[in-house]
């Protein structure tokens, strides 16, 4: 059974309109781990299991927060998932998106 980021990345890459590893914002160098165009939509997995993860950090979280404000402010939807509460992934799904 595949789990975590590998379920996350697999479900998004089979979805059309979706893009992986999207630079959303002109004069950044921003990412969303995966970007839904259609529907202005990012999913970002965050890796905060991981003892060096820049997400835990109070820089990498403001960072983060930064990239986050702004793509809001840019009108896109931004939905944040960690191993905890993937299994919540497919409600955040474009309309009409079945997982298998």
């Amino acid at each position: 059974m595949v789990k975590g980021k590998e379920a996350f990345e697999l479900i998004l890459s089979s979805i059309d309109g979706m893009v992986k590893e999207h630079t959303f914002h002109p004069t950044r160098k921003w990412r969303f781990d995966f970007y839904h165009i259609p529907t202005k939509t990012a999913y970002e997995f965050e890796g905060i299991i991981a003892s060096k993860s820049r997400h835990t950090s109070i820089t990498g979280y403001t960072k983060d927060c930064e990239k986050y404000n702004e793509a809001t402010k840019m009108g896109i939807k931004v939905y944040r998932f960690t191993q905890l509460n993937i299994n919540t992934l497919e409600q955040y799904l474009p309309s009409a998106t079945k997982i298998f």
